[in-house]
């Protein structure tokens, strides 16, 4: 069974500038990270004129959010300025702050345009080319009684072109490669576009900084959690549309991990850029 992306966006009004996030079919005991960044930013959404576009958002996991209770964003309007808006949103669950983002929005306007060109030499997912499922990916890495992988509910489709996935002790310098959109067709509209963005950019992002370190996604003698997240939105796109996402390993030290990932559409224009830290602690 896979879940509705407009469930996860189904925020009820509880107060002026203050909304409840639905508890969804996710079995997991913690939050899936991309939910938080998706309800935080649709939160602020419902702050902003029409007029305006998400252009970047920058957030902290402060505290690991449990999966089975509804989460409270209260929103505050930084500033409201000629072009730019700024809001500050603070997730809230049985009172403790679990998760913070500063969102900043823009009138789009005419300017220079610039990207680095780039060709996807590799077939769409639509092809009979044999890619491997994420959530059977996932869930192979599980022990036989925590199966199945709570993630498969999330709707997200991905298809992986090269794996995370090797003999362990073997090192993964390459960059991640996979197709991935919001399962089902969305509406036509902007923030739920970028709002479904911001949800799919958590995926596979805190597992692939082991990698290089020859450590494989639930590795037992690690404690991976996700930090903090930036997200710039170049331009418009549809998270409902196969896109392809490139994630590469920046750096590791002192116990953390850095991981940069990009969304291309299918002609090759860089839609969106993602940053992400992690925690990646040796236990014992």
């Amino acid at each position: 069974m896979i879940g509705s992306f407009a469930t996860v966006m189904d925020l009820l009004v509880e107060g002026e500038d203050v909304f409840v996030g639905p508890t969804l079919l996710d079995s997991g005991v913690r939050t899936y990270g991309g939910q938080l960044l998706a309800q935080s930013l649709g939160a602020a959404e419902r702050t902003v004129s029409d007029d305006r576009a998400v252009h970047s958002t920058h957030s902290y996991f402060v505290k690991a959010a449990d999966a089975t209770q509804p989460i409270r964003y209260r929103v505050d309007r930084l500033r409201d300025g000629r072009s730019f808006s700024q809001r500050q949103v603070v997730a809230l669950q049985n009172g403790a702050e679990v998760f913070r983002s500063l969102i900043s929005f823009h009138v789009p306007e005419e300017g220079l345009e610039w990207e680095e060109p780039i060709t996807i030499e590799v077939a769409p997912p639509t092809s009979d080319q044999p890619y491997t499922d994420y959530d059977d990916l996932m869930e192979s890495s599980l022990p036989v009684d925590e199966r199945p992988w709570a993630g498969r509910v999330r709707p997200i489709d991905v298809r992986c072109i090269n794996t995370m996935k090797a003999p362990q002790g073997q090192p993964v310098t390459e960059p991640q490669r996979m197709w991935i959109r919001v399962h089902g067709q969305l509406r036509v509209d902007r923030a739920v576009h970028n709002a479904g963005l911001a949800y799919l950019a958590d995926t596979g992002m805190g597992a692939v900084i082991l990698l290089p370190h020859g450590h494989g996604w639930q590795d037992e003698r690690f404690t991976v959690a996700s930090l903090d997240h930036g997200m710039w939105f170049h331009r418009p796109t549809r998270a409902d549309e196969w896109l392809y996402f490139v994630q590469r390993v920046e750096s590791t030290s002192r116990g953390r991990g850095l991981a940069s990932g990009r969304f291309y559409d299918l002609d090759g224009h860089l839609v969106a850029t993602c940053m992400q830290e992690g925690l990646m602690r040796r236990n014992g």
